[in-house]
C-alpha cells in the first residue's frame, strides 16, 4: 500500500468573495475599521485581462495578466511573473534559477514582507510585446515580489507610476516612462526617483493622450483592448480559496481515507467521528500522525485503507462553534435548526481585534456556506453587532544579550535604571509597551495578581486604565490604586451597616431626597454606559459614588430608603467588582439576587437651570435659577424660565 497520496483540502470560500464584500454595508453595528480590514483582505479591483503576445525560444505564445491600470501600457518595460508561474517549468533545471527561488522564499509573502524587501529578479530568454505598441518588446523577468495568488502570476511593469516597479526598474537598469503627469505639470514631467501615483494626464501615449486620470483613461483604455481583441474587462478578488488542511496533530481529523492505489474515500458515517490517538510521540519529525501506523488502519466497505493525517486548520471549528452553543444537547446533528431560527444571529459579539480578518470572515463564510441550496437555513451573517477589545500591553525587558526578560527576572533601585535580580552588573534595557505574549515574556501572572490583590481589584483596573476598544498599558500602580478602592469601599460598607441598624423609620428625613436623586442618576448613567461599552466611565461613576457618600452619610435617613437605594448601588455595581460586593450584600443581610433596578425618571429632571450672561460676544457668567422662575417685562407681563 502507498504510504500516502494526500490531497490538500480547500473551502471555496472566493466562490462567495462578492457577497462577503457586498453585505459589509449591512453590518451597521460593526466598527468600520474591522469592515475597511475585511475589504481589503477580501480584494475586490476592477480591471482587465491582457494577453501579453511572447517571443523567444520557449513554446509559450502569450502571458495573462491582471491589471487595474491598462491606461500606463505605454509606460510598460518589463513583465513580471512569479517564481511558481507555470513557465518556470522550462527553468527548473535552471542551477541558477534554483538559487533564486530559494532567496524568494525568504523574502515572505505578506504585504509588509514585500514592500519593505528588497526587489529582486531573475531574467529570463523571453521578450513581451507591447499590445497598443507591437514595435516595442520589453524583457520578461521573474520577480520575487509577485505572487501567483493574485491575478495570473504576472504584472506588466510600469516603473514611472508603481513605485514597487521603480525600485525594481532603477535595480536592473530598466527605462523609465512618464506616460501620466500631474494636472498643473507641462508635458515635460518626468518621473527619476519617486514614482507618481497620483491623478493627472496621460502623456506620451500615442492616441490616449489628454485623457484624465483615472476617470477617463481606464474606462477608455478597456475599451479600446476589447476592440483589439488583446483582452477583457473583468473583476478580480485578492481572496483566494481557504487551504483547511494542517500537518500536525492537534485539530479535527479529516475524515478521508486512501486506497492501496491512492483514491482516496469519505470515511463513512457508522465510524465517525475519527478521533485523536492518545498516546502519540509528539517528538517525531513531521507530523507525529504520519508514525502511527494502526491508527491509520481502517477497512472502508471491505477495502483495506490508510486514514488522512492532515488535520482541519482550527479556524474551522472556531468558524460554527455559536450554532454549537444554540443546541449543546443535540447528539445527532451539530445543531438544531429551529435552536438557531430562535437564538441567531449573535447579538452582541465582543472580541480581539486580531481575528477582525480571518476569524470572523471565516465565520461569515460558514453561514453562506450551510445557507447555500438548503431551505432550512436562510441566516447570512452571524453578528448582529461587533465590539473590538483592545489588547493588555506591558514593558519588554531584554539582558545585555538580547534575551527576553519576564518582569519578575528583573530588579531596581531607583525605578530608572534595571537588572537581572541578584547581578547588580547584568544591566537591562526596557523596551515600549507591547502586546502581552510568551515569546516576549512580558506577561503578568494573574493568579500572583489575584493573591496579592483580588480577582475585583484586577478587574477594576483593567476596566477603569482605558477605554475598552484601546490597548491597557499595564501598571502596579494602578493595581495599588484598584486594590486602595475596594479596601476604601468596604470601610465605607461597614459605616453604612452601622448606619441602617441605628436609622428610624420616621419617612421624609433630610437626605433622603437627596440619596434617592442620586442613585436614580447614577442608576440610569450605568445603563447608558453599559450599552455604550464605557466601562472606564462605569469605574468613574462608583468612585463618584463613593464620594458621594462619604459626603452625604453624616445625615439622617428613614431605614426603608437607605436600604433600597443602597442594595440598588450595590446591585449595578457588582458586574465589576462581585466578590466585594457580595461580601457587603451579607453582612447587611440584603438578599444576593436582587434584581437589575429600574430608574424613576422624575428623579432625571434637573431643577435648576443655567443661563450663561454674555456681553460683546464674551461670556461673564452664569446664573444658576429654578426652573419655571417667573420674570416681568417692562409692560408687567410674565416671562417663564425654562
Amino acid at each position: 500500500m502507498k504510504e500516502k497520496n494526500s490531497i490538500s483540502g480547500f473551502f471555496n470560500i472566493s466562490k462567495f468573495s462578492n457577497e462577503l464584500l457586498e453585505n459589509l454595508n449591512s453590518l451597521d453595528n460593526w466598527p468600520k475599521k474591522v469592515k475597511i480590514m475585511q475589504a481589503n483582505w477580501i480584494g475586490k479591483s476592477f480591471g482587465c485581462e491582457i494577453d501579453f503576445k511572447i517571443n523567444g525560444n520557449l513554446p509559450v505564445d502569450t502571458i495573462k495578466c491582471f491589471t487595474t491600470r491598462p491606461d500606463t501600457l505605454f509606460g510598460f518595460s518589463f513583465l513580471a511573473v512569479s517564481v511558481d508561474h507555470p513557465i518556470s517549468k522550462f527553468y527548473e533545471n535552471d542551477p541558477k534559477f534554483k538559487k533564486f527561488k530559494e532567496e524568494c522564499s525568504k523574502t515572505g509573502t505578506t504585504e509588509e514582507s514585500i514592500a519593505q524587501g528588497e526587489k529582486i529578479g531573475f531574467k529570463t530568454n523571453l521578450m513581451a510585446v507591447n499590445p497598443l505598441s507591437q514595435s516595442e518588446e520589453v524583457p520578461v523577468y521573474f520577480a520575487n515580489f509577485v505572487l501567483m495568488d493574485y491575478g495570473f502570476g504576472a504584472v506588466f511593469g510600469c516603473p514611472g507610476h508603481d513605485q514597487r516597479d521603480l525600485d525594481f526598474a532603477l535595480k536592473y537598469n530598466l527605462p523609465i516612462k512618464t506616460v501620466v503627469k500631474p494636472i498643473d505639470h507641462g508635458n515635460n514631467f518626468k518621473v527619476e526617483n519617486e514614482a507618481f501615483t497620483g491623478s493627472g494626464i496621460i502623456i506620451n501615449s500615442d492616441f490616449l493622450n489628454g485623457l484624465s486620470v483615472p476617470d477617463e483613461s481606464i474606462v477608455e483604455t478597456i475599451k479600446i483592448i476589447e476592440e483589439k481583441k488583446i483582452g477583457k474587462k473583468t473583476i478580480n478578488f485578492r481572496l483566494k480559496d481557504w487551504g483547511v488542511s494542517r500537518q500536525r496533530y492537534w485539530g479535527c481529523p479529516i475524515p478521508m481515507a486512501y486506497d492501496k492505489d491512492g483514491n482516496v474515500y469519505p470515511i463513512p458515517r457508522d465510524q465517525l467521528p475519527v478521533k485523536l490517538p492518545e498516546k502519540i510521540n509528539l517528538k517525531s519529525q513531521g507530523n507525529p500522525l504520519d508514525q502511527e501506523k494502526e491508527w491509520r488502519k481502517i477497512n472502508i466497505n471491505g477495502i483495506d485503507c490508510l486514514k488522512e493525517t492532515d488535520t482541519l486548520d482550527t479556524f474551522v471549528d472556531s468558524s460554527w462553534y455559536f450554532l454549537r452553543f444554540c443546541s449543546p444537547n443535540n447528539e445527532q446533528y451539530g445543531f438544531d435548526y429551529d435552536a438557531v431560527k430562535y437564538w441567531m444571529p449573535v447579538d452582541q459579539y465582543i472580541g480581539g481585534v486580531e481575528h477582525a480578518i480571518l476569524h470572523l470572515l471565516y465565520s461569515r463564510f460558514f453561514m453562506r456556506a450551510i445557507t447555500y441550496k438548503n431551505n432550512n437555513f436562510s441566516l447570512s451573517e452571524p453578528f448582529e453587532s461587533l465590539f473590538t477589545q483592545g489588547m493588555v500591553c506591558h514593558e519588554t525587558y531584554k539582558d545585555k544579550n538580547n534575551n527576553w526578560l519576564s518582569p519578575d527576572q528583573i530588579d531596581t533601585k531607583d525605578g530608572k535604571k534595571f537588572y537581572v535580580k541578584d547581578q547588580p552588573n547584568n544591566i537591562v534595557s526596557v523596551g515600549p509597551p507591547e502586546s502581552m505574549s510568551k515569546s516576549k515574556k512580558n506577561t503578568i501572572d494573574p493568579a500572583k495578581m489575584i493573591e496579592n490583590y483580588g480577582a475585583d481589584a484586577v478587574r477594576l483596573f483593567i476596566l477603569s486604565d482605558s477605554p475598552p476598544e484601546k490597548d491597557v498599558q499595564w501598571s502596579e500602580q494602578g493595581m495599588l490604586a484598584s486594590f486602595k478602592f475596594i479596601q476604601k469601599f468596604w470601610l465605607i460598607n461597614n459605616r453604612i451597616k452601622k448606619i441602617i441598624e441605628k436609622c428610624s423609620n420616621e419617612e421624609n428625613q433630610e437626605g433622603d431626597f437627596e440619596l434617592t436623586k442620586f442613585t436614580n442618576r447614577l442608576i440610569n448613567k450605568i445603563n447608558i454606559n453599559l450599552e455604550r461599552f464605557n466601562y472606564n466611565v462605569i469605574i468613574a461613576n462608583m468612585h463618584e459614588t463613593y464620594n458621594f457618600l462619604n459626603k452625604i452619610l453624616d445625615k439622617k435617613f428613614n431605614k426603608k430608603v437607605l436600604c433600597e437605594n443602597y442594595k440598588n448601588i450595590l446591585t449595578i455595581m457588582s458586574p465589576v467588582i462581585p466578590h466585594i460586593i457580595n461580601e457587603c450584600s451579607d453582612v447587611n443581610n440584603f438578599d444576593n439576587l436582587q434584581k437589575w433596578p429600574s430608574v424613576n425618571k422624575k428623579y432625571l429632571e434637573e431643577e435648576t437651570v443655567s443661563i450663561v450672561v454674555q456681553i460683546g460676544g464674551k461670556k461673564k457668567g452664569i446664573i444658576e435659577t429654578k426652573k419655571d422662575t417667573e420674570q416681568k417685562n417692562s409692560d408687567g407681563s410674565n416671562i417663564k424660565r425654562r
